[in-house]
């Protein structure tokens, strides 16, 4: 069994924060893989289902961000699951948007949820850290992760969040590389090798070939010459 953590804040107030990100992911994979319904426990929501054949458990503390590891906590030692079991998928401010890495164990680098996490669990567990830019100016940061994402952001969100989710399984099956494949699909298809005519559009008819130049080598020289 292994148990996904999305961070974020509970509450409408904060549910198209950059800091939610992590949230939305979670909610993204329950709903495309036939996730049991969200209940409450463990100071959160919590729900179980399966990504390909692994059974995992989806948890979004609503102890707020700062307070993240008391209820992952708690969800731990009631399932008897050990760090290495637990993925947290969290908002990065040092990853451009859209960018999305997969990093195991490490320091939690200011992020106010991994410190709680640090704390209650320690930092043996894998981090899903997915970018969301930086405002550029350290007073700003706190402002920012709070503020809803851009209409400017929501195409490359739509993508990254898609692309989690194909990738869940793969993830789950402890494939970091399927499953960063799978989201590059996602955020970066393959451009076609053809493309096809816009409608309406007449193609145009190849020219014909050539006729066979059936002269013998003297009418060539002397055609020259004329």
């Amino acid at each position: 069994m292994q148990l996904f953590v999305g961070l974020g804040n509970p509450g409408s107030k904060y549910a198209a924060t950059r800091h939610n990100i992590g949230f939305m992911a979670l909610d993204r994979i329950a709903g495309d893989h036939g996730f049991a319904p969200w209940r409450s426990k463990f100071q959160g929501q919590l729900t179980e289902g399966r990504l390909g054949g692994e059974k995992v458990l989806l948890l979004k503390p609503e102890t707020f961000m700062n307070l993240s590891g008391q209820s992952v906590g708690e969800a731990m030692r009631f399932y008897k699951l050990t760090p290495a079991d637990i993925t947290v998928f969290h908002d990065e401010l040092d990853l451009a948007p859209g960018k999305v890495r997969v990093k195991q164990g490490g320091g939690h680098a200011g992020h106010n949820g991994l410190r709680s996490l640090h704390g209650h669990i320690g930092e043996d567990y894998t981090r899903v850290r997915l970018g969301i830019g930086h405002p550029g100016r350290k007073d700003l940061v706190s402002h920012y992760v709070l503020h809803d994402f851009a209409k400017a952001d929501q195409d490359w969100l739509e993508d990254v969040l898609h692309g989690l989710s194909d990738g869940a399984p793969h993830l789950a099956a402890g494939d970091s590389a399927k499953f960063l494949n799978a989201l590059a699909l996602r955020t970066s298809p393959p451009r076609s090798s053809t493309s096809k005519p816009k409608a309406g559009t007449k193609t145009p008819e190849p020219e014909p070939a050539p006729e066979p130049d059936t002269r013998n080598a003297m009418q060539r020289l002397m055609d020259k010459f004329r």
